[in-house]
């Protein structure tokens, strides 16, 4: 059986206090790794273009107040 397989198996027999609880670690875990790629997309300059576009439209007025 592959590993997410087994993941799958185990996370389906948790009780609802578990689950709730692995709930908790998995979004924080996955928020992490998430934070972690975009500090590398910044520091590898991936936003770059993205980033002087948003600035460009921002001097042009095209934005919305939010």
């Amino acid at each position: 059986m592959a590993t997410v397989q087994k993941i799958e198996k185990e996370v389906s027999n948790l009780s609802r206090e578990e689950l709730a609880e692995f709930r908790a670690w998995f979004e924080d875990f996955d928020a992490a790794i998430w934070d972690k790629q975009f500090e590398e997309d910044v520091r590898s300059g991936k936003l770059d273009k993205l980033a002087e576009e948003a600035i460009k439209d921002f001097k042009k007025g095209k934005f919305k107040e939010i």
